[in-house]
C-alpha cells in the first residue's frame, strides 16, 4: 500500500470518528467555538479596570491606602453572599430568549453604567459623602460582574459536552483574555502613565472608555456564538430536568467531591494570581526593583506570540489527555518557573534586566518570565472546561440543573478568599511603612521592597500551585470518566422522549 493511499485511510478513519463524536456529543461549530469564549475579554476587561480603582480610591476620591483596601474586600465578601441568590434566579429562568443572552446584556449593562458613573463622578461628590458612595456604586458593579460570570459559565455547559471540544473554548478565552491584557498593559504603562500620574482622573477616564468599548464587542460575539444553543432542551436533561430548589444549595457543595477539590484548586490559583498580578506589586517589581516600569508593557508584548503558541499547543494537548491531566502538568511546570524566576531575582542583578541590553539577566529574566506565563495561561484555560464537567457531574448526581448555582457556589468560595488580596497587599505593604500611599515608580529602592515584592509576586504563586497540586488528588472527573457521564446524560435526555417524568437520582 502507497503512502498516498494510507493517508487516503487514515482520513477516512478521522472523517469517521468525527462523524460517530457527532451523534455521540452536543458538539459546537468551529465558528461557536470561536465566537463565545470572547465573553471572557469582556469580563477581564472589566476586572482589569477594576485592578487599578485602589489607586482612584485612595487618590483621587481621597479615601487612603488602608480605608480604600478594607473597603474594597468588604463589598467583594458582600457579592459573594449575593452570587447563589443570582445562580438560582438564572437557573429558574426560562424565557423565550433563554438563559445566556439576557443574563449576558444585563450584566454588561450593570456593570458598564456603575463604573461610568463611579469613575466621571465619584471625586466631584462632597467629601463627606464619598465613601458611601463609592461603596453603593462599587457594590452595584461587582452584582453586574456576578451576574455576567454566571452568564459566560452556563453559556460554556450548553455549548459543547464533548470531552475534547471543552478545552478549546477554555484555551480560546485564555487567548483573548491575553490579547486584551498585552493590550491594556501597554496601554496603561506605556501610553497613559506617560501623559498621566495616578493622581489624574484622567488617565482612569480614557482606561475606562477602552474597556467600555472591549466589553461591548465581547458581549455580542458571546450572544451570537450562543444563539442557537440557548434553549431548553440543551440545559441539564431537557424536559426531564428535576427543578432546583433554594434548599439544594448546601447539599451541592457537599456531596459534589469534584466541585471541593476544583474549588480549592482554583481558589488558590486566583488568590495567588490576583496578589502577584496586583498593579501596586507590578509597580514594585518592574518599577521599584527592576527600575524601569515600561519594561512591564515591552515584556508584554513580546511574550504574547510564545504565550498563544504554548496555549495552543496546550490546548491540543488536553483534548488528547483530558482537561485534569493537562491541568496538573501545566501548573508543575508554572510552579518550577516561578521558584527559578525568584533565584534569578534574589542571586542575580534585576537593574541589569533592560530591553535594550540583552545581558544574562535580561534574556534568563526574559525567559522564565515567558515561560511561567505560559504555563500560568494553560492551567487557567482549563478552569472553563472543568467547571463545565462539574455542573454536569451534579446533573448526573442529582438531575438537577445547577449551572447557575455552582456557577455561584464556586463565586462565592473564589470572591470570600480572593476578596483578601487587596486587603493582604495593603496590610503587608503598611507593615513596611506604606501607611498613606501605595509604593509607585518614583518610591525608592530598599531591601524591605524586595523582599515584600518576592513575596507577593512568586511567594504566593508557589504556596498556591502546591495547594492546587493536591487539591487534584480528589478530582476523579477525568476524560474516560466524563465520556461515561455524557453518555448517561444523553440516555436520560434521550428518555425524555417517551417518559416525561424525573428518572431516579444517581447516587
Amino acid at each position: 500500500m502507497s503512502m498516498k493511499e494510507e493517508r487516503k485511510i487514515k482520513r477516512e478513519q478521522r472523517k469517521m470518528a468525527e462523524m460517530e463524536r457527532n451523534k455521540k456529543f452536543r458538539r459546537a461549530t468551529w465558528w461557536q467555538l470561536a465566537l463565545y469564549p470572547m465573553y471572557s475579554m469582556g469580563h477581564n476587561a472589566f476586572s482589569f479596570m477594576m485592578a487599578i480603582v485602589s489607586y482612584y480610591a485612595a487618590g483621587p476620591v481621597g479615601l487612603g491606602t488602608v480605608i480604600a483596601s478594607f473597603i474594597i474586600t468588604g463589598t467583594r465578601i458582600f457579592d459573594g453572599i449575593t452570587d447563589p441568590i443570582v445562580g438560582l434566579i438564572v437557573d429558574k429562568t426560562k424565557g423565550k430568549f433563554g438563559k445566556v443572552r439576557p443574563t449576558a446584556l444585563i450584566g454588561y449593562l450593570t456593570m458598564a453604567t456603575s463604573t461610568s458613573v463611579m469613575f466621571f463622578t465619584t471625586h466631584l461628590v462632597p467629601e463627606g459623602f464619598r465613601m458611601i458612595y463609592f461603596i453603593l456604586l462599587y457594590i452595584v458593579f461587582i452584582i453586574g460582574y456576578t451576574i455576567n460570570g454566571v452568564a459566560g459559565n452556563i453559556g460554556n455547559n450548553v455549548l459543547t459536552n464533548d470531552p475534547r471540544q471543552r478545552p478549546i473554548f477554555g484555551g480560546l478565552g485564555m487567548i483573548y483574555t491575553m490579547l486584551f491584557y498585552t493590550a491594556g498593559t501597554i496601554y496603561l504603562s506605556v501610553f497613559l502613565t506617560r501623559k498621566y500620574t495616578y493622581s489624574d482622573v484622567e488617565l482612569f477616564h480614557e482606561m475606562l472608555i477602552f474597556t467600555l468599548i472591549v466589553g461591548a464587542i465581547a458581549m455580542v460575539a458571546q450572544i451570537i456564538g450562543i444563539w442557537s444553543k440557548d434553549r431548553l432542551e440543551n440545559f441539564g436533561i431537557g424536559k426531564n430536568t428535576v427543578k432546583i430548589k433554594s434548599k439544594d444549595l448546601w447539599p451541592i457543595l457537599k456531596r459534589n467531591r469534584p466541585l471541593q477539590a476544583f474549588s480549592v484548586a482554583m481558589v488558590t490559583d486566583k488568590l495567588g494570581m490576583q496578589i502577584a498580578g496586583n498593579s501596586i506589586v507590578a509597580v514594585m517589581l518592574f518599577g521599584i526593583i527592576i527600575g524601569d516600569y515600561s519594561t512591564l508593557g515591552l515584556t508584554q508584548g513580546v511574550s504574547m506570540i510564545p504565550n498563544i503558541i504554548v496555549l495552543i499547543l496546550g490546548i491540543s494537548f488536553a483534548m488528547r489527555i483530558g482537561s485534569k491531566r493537562a491541568y496538573v502538568f501545566a501548573t508543575w511546570a508554572a510552579l518550577i518557573t516561578y521558584v527559578l524566576m525568584f533565584f534569578l531575582l534574589w542571586l542575580g542583578d534585576p537593574t541589569q534586566i533592560r530591553i535594550d541590553n540583552m545581558n544574562f539577566m535580561t534574556v534568563s529574566f526574559f525567559i522564565l518570565f515567558i515561560a511561567k506565563n505560559c504555563f500560568r495561561y494553560v492551567s487557567s484555560g482549563l478552569v472553563s472546561p472543568m467547571l463545565t464537567d462539574v455542573i454536569d457531574y451534579n446533573t448526573y448526581q442529582t438531575n438537577t440543573y445547577g449551572a447557575g448555582v455552582i456557577s455561584a457556589l464556586y463565586g462565592l468560595i473564589d470572591k470570600v478568599v480572593s476578596s483578601l488580596q487587596q486587603t493582604f497587599v495593603g496590610l503587608l505593604l503598611a507593615f513596611i511603612g506604606f501607611k498613606s500611599a501605595f509604593p509607585d515608580i518614583d518610591t525608592p529602592y530598599s531591601d524591605k521592597i524586595f523582599w515584600m515584592t518576592m513575596l507577593l509576586s512568586i511567594g504566593v504563586m508557589v504556596v498556591a500551585y502546591i495547594a492546587s497540586l493536591i487539591a487534584m488528588k480528589f478530582y476523579d472527573l477525568d476524560k474516560d470518566r466524563m465520556e461515561e457521564i455524557q453518555e448517561e446524560l444523553e440516555r436520560r435526555r434521550q428518555a425524555d422522549i417517551i417518559d416525561d417524568e424525573p428518572t431516579a437520582l444517581t447516587k
